[in-house]
């Protein structure tokens, strides 16, 4: 599946910010492609607000 950021991060809590970086997403824009397992799925539905999901 892939992830991309479509959102800053500015005024986001902590939490959420390390998770979009444990996805590994730096900057606005930036894409992913990550594996769809549960703890994956888990990390994508917390931040999803901030995210644009493909697959």
């Amino acid at each position: 599946m892939k992830v991309t950021l479509v959102k800053s991060l500015i005024g986001v809590k902590k939490d959420q910010r390390a998770t979009v970086r444990a996805l590994g997403l730096n900057k606005t824009g930036d894409s992913r492609d990550v594996k769809d397992t549960p703890d994956v799925r888990g990390m994508v539905n917390k931040v999803a607000y901030l995210l644009k999901i493909e697959g």
